[in-house]
């Protein structure tokens, strides 16, 4: 067990009898509330016993109080993603992850352009779900177009390319990561 854990449950302790005294709870009655013996709640809080959820949860009803009150959960960072945009092959791609490897979700915005496919294949799944504008989809043998609100998902190792349909421009989010990783949604072909 780390350090930080340990520092963690000597807190709980002292913090458990900190809220009931808050409360005007005595143990006695906080036993009858819980079902949890008196000697055990009292050790609970001396530090002589372990807490575990079975304990805890029940003295956190008791008391209605979120349980991060008795644990003493360390706050959450921000979790906001400050993307800053990168600009590749004239493509805007914000990252909308912060971790490495794995799976990789970008916003990206593909400027009014009419390019020729130039199918590419690399090991990998990716998922693009188009937010405005028309996104051209080659694949294999299927060309297809999808408008805002639709979905496709594919194995990058088919030959593939997208960009826009040279009508506007399109923004998309793009959803990448290693084979295994599938969304389990399907694209429409382009109607006739």
């Amino acid at each position: 067990m780390s350090d930080d854990t340990h520092e963690v449950l000597a807190e709980v302790g002292p913090r458990l009898r900190r809220v009931r005294k808050e409360r005007g709870a005595t143990l006695a009655g906080l036993s009858e509330a819980t079902g949890i013996s008196v000697s055990t709640l009292s050790r609970l809080e001396s530090g002589l016993r372990k807490p575990s959820l079975e304990l805890l949860l029940p003295i956190a009803r008791a008391h209605q109080v979120p349980l991060d009150k008795l644990v003493g959960a360390p706050p959450v960072g921000d979790p906001r993603i400050q993307a800053k945009p990168i600009v590749m092959h004239g493509r805007t791609h914000w990252p909308l992850t912060r971790q490495p490897g794995g799976l990789q979700a970008f916003k990206v915005l593909e400027p009014q352009r009419r390019l020729e496919p130039d199918l590419r294949v690399h090991e990998g799944y990716e998922w693009l779900y188009v937010l405005s504008g028309k996104l051209r989809i080659v694949l294999g043998e299927h060309d297809v177009v999808l408008t805002a609100g639709e979905a496709a998902e594919f194995d990058t190792r088919v030959p593939h390319w997208f960009g826009s349909t040279g009508e506007g421009p399109v923004e998309f989010l793009s959803l990448f990561g290693p084979q295994g990783e599938r969304m389990h949604v399907r694209a429409r072909p382009r109607r006739q």
